[in-house]
C-alpha cells in the first residue's frame, strides 16, 4: 500500500472491474480469480505491492466485457491479505479495502487494465458530530432481526468499542446495503458526515427494529474487520 518513504503510491494500480461489487475501506472481500487476464493480474500484484483496485462496471458492460467497458471513476484500492494458488493457476485471495481513489487515466498494454489514481480528497467529521448516527446504528443492531445473528453481534462489539463511526458506517454499507448504485455513490461521497448520515438512513430503512424478517443473504456471517 505504501512505498518505503511512507507515501501512497498509486502510479500503476491494476483495476479489477466487476458488475456486482463495491468495496469499501477496511472491508474484506473474498475473491476467486479464474479468467486468464486476471490470473496474470493477481500474479503481478503478488510480485509487486499487492494492490488491486476494485471498480464497478457501468450498465451495458455486457456488450464489451472482454474489452474495456465503462467503469465508475471512483474506486477502492485494496491490499491482498492472503492468497492461495490452485493447481490449475486459479487464485483465491482476500482483498482488504484501504483507500478511496479516483482514476486519472488508464495506460499500459497488459492484458488487464492499469490506472494512475489519485486519493479522494475527504472532508472528515469529528466523532462527536456523528454521535446521533452511532446511536441509530446501535438501535438497529439491537433489534431482533440482527441481534441474534453472528454478524449483528460483531457489529454490536464494534459499536461498543473505539472504532470510529465513519469506519463502522463504511462496513455497514459494504455488508448490508444492496443497491449497487447507492453503494457506489456512497463510496464516492467524500464528506464523511454526509456519507454516514446517508448510510444510517438507508440501513434503518432496511433493518428497522420494527421489521420482523431478515433477508437470507444478509443474515449470514461474512468477514468483518
Amino acid at each position: 500500500m505504501h512505498d518505503p518513504t511512507g507515501e501512497a503510491d498509486f502510479s500503476a494500480v491494476p483495476l479489477f472491474p466487476l458488475p456486482n461489487v463495491v468495496l469499501f475501506p477496511r472491508a474484506i472481500l473474498p475473491l476467486h480469480v479464474f479468467e486468464e487476464r486476471y490470473k496474470t493480474m493477481t500474479a503481478d500484484a503478488l510480485r509487486g505491492r499487492r494492490q488491486i483496485a476494485m471498480a464497478l462496471l457501468r450498465p451495458g458492460w455486457e456488450k464489451n466485457y472482454h474489452g474495456r467497458p465503462a467503469i465508475d471513476p471512483v474506486i477502492c484500492v485494496g491490499n491482498i491479505l492472503s492468497h492461495e494458488k490452485l493447481p490449475d493457476g486459479r487464485y483465491n485471495f482476500l482483498l482488504q479495502g484501504q483507500t478511496r481513489a479516483r482514476i486519472i487515466r488508464e495506460y499500459g498494454d497488459e492484458p488487464y487494465r492499469i490506472a494512475l489514481l489519485q486519493p479522494l480528497e475527504a472532508a472528515s467529521a469529528l466523532e462527536i458530530d456523528l454521535s446521533d448516527e452511532r446511536r441509530r446504528f446501535e438501535e438497529v443492531f439491537q433489534g431482533r432481526r440482527l441481534r441474534q445473528t453472528g454478524i449483528g453481534r460483531k457489529f454490536v462489539e464494534l459499536l461498543a468499542g473505539a472504532v470510529p463511526t465513519e469506519h463502522i458506517a463504511d462496513l455497514v454499507a459494504f455488508h448490508f446495503l444492496e443497491d449497487l448504485r447507492l453503494k457506489q455513490s456512497l463510496l464516492a461521497e467524500a464528506d464523511a458526515r454526509h456519507r454516514v448520515v446517508r448510510i444510517a438512513d438507508a440501513f434503518e430503512s432496511l433493518y428497522s427494529p420494527l421489521q420482523s424478517a431478515c433477508p437470507v443473504d444478509y443474515c449470514k456471517d461474512p468477514r468483518v474487520n
